[in-house]
Order: C-alpha cells, then structure tokens, then sequence
C-alpha cells in the first residue's frame, strides 16, 4: 500500500525536570531529586510519535549549535525520522525547558526557544521542496508564528494537507486557519480560537461549527479521557478513547497527533485513524517522560488487537 510522505515543522526543546518537595523562594535554595534530562518540544514530540508509527516522515526544525542538539539529532534519527532539515544554528542553544516538578504533581516552567528560533520563513525556503512533495504538513504553534503561515501557504499552493495542533493556546489569524485542513485543538485551545467553553458535546459542535465557518473542513476537539470530538463539514460525533490507568499525560496529545497524520497517510478511513491515534495516546499516558512514553508500531497495533478480542 502506498505511504504518503509526512513533512513535520516545529519544535525541539531539552526538558530539565527537577522534582522537589516543594517550589523554592526567592532567594532560597531547595534540595531536589530524580533530575533527568528529556527530549521534547511539541514538533521534536510529534515527529517522533509520527516515525515510531510507522510514517514516512521527514522533520524541519532547529537545534543549538550545542552537545545537547547534536545528541537530540542522533535520538530522532533512530525514530526513523529523516533529520536533514534539522540544522545546528551556530552561536545558539537548543530551545530549553527548565522544570520544577513538587510533591503535589504540579510544575512550573522556564522556556528559553533558543533555536527554535531560527525556523524563519527564510531557513523554510532552504526545505519548501520537502513540503511539496509531502502529502501532509503537521505543525504546532512553538516556531514563530510567520513560519508556519508560510509553510501553510506553501502546503497548500502544492495539495499538501495542512493539519494545524493549534498549542500552546492562543488566538490565530484568519488567515491562517483559512489554510488548515484538519485542525487539532483541546478544550483550551478550542476556546481561545472561537471564544466557546467547552464542556459538553453541544459547546464541542458549536466550537467546531466556528472553526468550519472560517474554511476547516475537519475539526477534532480532544476532550482528554472522554475522546474527541470528530465534526466533518459540520457532522460531530464523539469517538472515544481506551480506557487506562494514567501515569502521566505528558505527550499524549502530541502521541495523538502524530499517531493519527501517520494513519490518515495509510489511507485509514477517518474513524479508524483517531481509533490507531486514541490507542497510541492510551500507551503514552500509562509511561512517564515525553519521547519516553511514545510507542512503537507493533505495540500500537498489539494494543489494538487485544480491544477487539
């Protein structure tokens, strides 16, 4: 069967998680424990879930010009993602974030996008042939906002699907959402982008209805353990999730996102790619880390062969 070629844009963060009792004080030192160094970043977090699947994928991004970058690269190439389009930026770091996790699970963070940074419009020009001769473009909204309107606009001057994972929350031009084919947002995020609150499956088509008004022909609005809410040209259904025993839902969604552009480009119908996509995301929460908790292809199918039993 025929793969379409999958180009991501976006992100790669080095995650510095510290747990401690509880958040220090200005001026105060506190002893911390379990500190471990995690790849991530929204793009580096859904590339990776995209080449464990299964796709043929490709991942434009930047790193520092840092010891750290060069061993992210060396990890995403082992992800089978094609890592060509990833530079080295000389004279800057790979995009950092600085976490503090307490007793009560709660974090705080520092981001620094360092490299991230450098994903111009103009370094976009350097690997526009990637995004025409992909039959899919997935992105988030970590790289400077230009970038992906450009990547959007060149999708689809060329048929390459736009699928927008509309995070970290914020309000988007028109413009913009008028290029995205499938759009991914969650509760938050469907609310900063229509102004609905969604909290139940009738805000969930009202949201959906807004975001088709200004041109996007399929809406998915996850809903954490209730599922996702799937409205085509205006037909919603909820599809729900597996249920699991959570350990962390770090990724999950990013696993989702993947997960699904991964099946969409085997030419699964739509309802049995958000199935594939909810049985990746359910492995990744029952894992703790980010790229840690991302499964493999024969885990994704297992888990599903054992739901239909």
């Amino acid at each position: 069967m025929g793969k379409g070629k999958l180009v991501v844009l976006g992100s790669i963060n080095a995650d510095h998680i510290l747990n401690v009792r509880q958040f220090p004080q200005p001026g105060e030192t506190v002893i911390g424990s379990q500190y471990n160094v995690a790849f991530g970043g929204k793009g580096a977090n859904q590339a990776v879930a995209a080449g464990r699947s299964g796709a043929d994928i490709s991942f434009i991004a930047c790193v520092g010009s840092d010891d750290i970058g060069e061993r992210i690269r060396k990890q995403l190439a082992s992800d089978h993602i094609d890592t060509r389009p990833v530079e080295a930026i000389a004279n800057m770091t790979t995009g950092v974030a600085l976490i503090f996790v307490n007793a009560e699970a709660e974090n705080v963070i520092g981001i620094d996008a360092g490299a991230n940074k450098a994903l111009t419009p103009a370094y976009l020009d350097r690997y526009q042939q990637q995004i025409v001769e992909a039959s899919a473009l997935l992105m988030q909204l970590e790289s400077p906002l230009e970038s992906v309107i450009a990547a959007a606009h060149l999708a689809r001057q060329h048929n390459t699907q736009v699928i927008l994972n509309p995070a970290p929350a914020c309000e988007l031009p028109d413009t913009l959402l008028s290029l995205v084919d499938i759009i991914t947002p969650n509760e938050t995020e469907a609310e900063k982008l229509t102004g609905v609150k969604v909290t139940s499956e009738d805000d969930a088509a009202r949201a959906a209805q807004i975001l088709h008004d200004k041109g996007i022909a399929t809406v998915m609005i996850t809903l954490g353990s209730k599922g996702v809410w799937l409205s085509q040209q205006g037909q919603g259904k909820n599809i729900p999730g597996f249920k699991v025993k959570a350990v962390d839902t770090i990724a999950a969604g990013d696993t989702f996102n993947g997960a699904l552009v991964t099946a969409l480009l085997e030419e699964k119908p739509m309802d049995a790619a958000v199935r594939f996509a909810h049985a990746a995301a359910a492995i990744a929460v029952t894992r703790a880390g980010a790229q840690a908790s991302v499964p493999w292809r024969h885990e994704i199918d297992d888990f599903l062969a054992h739901q239909e039993s």
